[in-house]
């Protein structure tokens, strides 16, 4: 079934011609590398860190935090954090600032539980 896409209409399975969605999801690809233009090696090196380290903190992360452990100044952080924040799809910072979600982890109660490998259980955001 590779590149095949069917759709469930009712009772039946119908098989979707290549022609029809093959240029949306090239679309869809170039809206997304458009929606991550803004992103620089730090941003992902701030973003990926913040993912992987939520887990193992259990409680929010400082920008201060960020900052010593990757070894960036302060105010660039922020300033990192902000632009992932204005993006509407990677973090959300609480009222001190510091890092409560890192999309796809939280350290705040939602109704979904994740269990990693190595046994450390959080929230999803």
């Amino acid at each position: 079934m590779k590149n095949k896409l069917m759709m469930g209409l009712w009772k039946y399975m119908i098989h979707v011609p290549p022609f029809l969605w093959e240029k949306q999801i090239a679309k869809g690809k170039k809206n997304y590398a458009d929606h991550l233009a803004f992103m620089s090696v730090e941003h992902r090196l701030v973003h990926h860190f913040v993912v992987r380290e939520l887990p193992f903190a259990a409680k929010p992360l400082s920008p201060e935090f960020i900052a010593n452990v990757l070894n960036i100044p302060v105010q660039r952080v922020i300033s990192i954090l902000d632009d992932l924040e204005s993006h509407m799809t990677f973090i959300f910072r609480n009222a001190d600032g510091s890092v409560e979600w890192a999309y796809p982890v939280t350290v705040e109660k939602t109704p979904h539980r994740v269990t990693f490998h190595t046994g450390e259980t959080l929230y999803a955001a």
